[in-house]
């Protein structure tokens, strides 16, 4: 950008130089035609002033061109500054939903663990009392067994010992 400027300035320079040294040729009265008629004017002069005007319009456009360059900029940044705030916002609430997804998953699985040991506690303690009942019966069974094999080895007192 400074080298463009640099030469648009030299140019501008060097065009007011020969203005300058050639003044008075810019000054001289010649016949112009136009077409339909014919004109006693300075042609220098008028080429010069057309220069201006050529000038003139080109940095007016330039200059509304860059305007809109920049306007069309700005808007471009709120609009992008919009856009990632809703992109953000979009994603926080994406977090949230899932963070709010995990938490229930995580309590579902908790109550499932609570709702398993609890009956797997119910299944033991029905087990334990169900073994401690056929523990009871098998012992009092053998108990049994016992007291009936004491009574058969061990002789009655009053019934007489025959020998045979």
């Amino acid at each position: 950008m400074r080298i463009r400027s640099l030469l648009l300035i030299l140019v501008i320079a060097l065009i007011t130089a020969f203005t300058v040294l050639n003044w008075n040729v810019f000054l001289a009265n010649t016949t112009l035609s136009f077409g339909v008629t014919h004109l006693d004017a300075p042609l220098g002069l008028i080429m010069l002033g057309l220069l201006i005007f050529v000038v003139a319009y080109c940095l007016v456009y330039v200059l509304y061109l860059q305007s809109n360059v920049l306007i069309d900029t700005r808007r471009n940044a709120k609009e992008l500054h919009t856009n990632r705030e809703l992109a953000d916002k979009a994603e926080a609430s994406r977090l949230t939903e899932l963070r709010g997804f995990v938490e229930a998953g995580l309590k579902q699985s908790t109550e499932q663990d609570k709702a398993a040991q609890q009956a797997l506690l119910a299944r033991l303690d029905a087990l334990e009392t169900s073994l401690r009942s056929s523990v009871e019966q098998s012992g009092n069974s053998l108990s049994a067994y016992i007291g009936e094999l004491e009574d058969r080895l061990t002789p009655d007192k009053e019934a007489p010992v025959t020998l045979r």
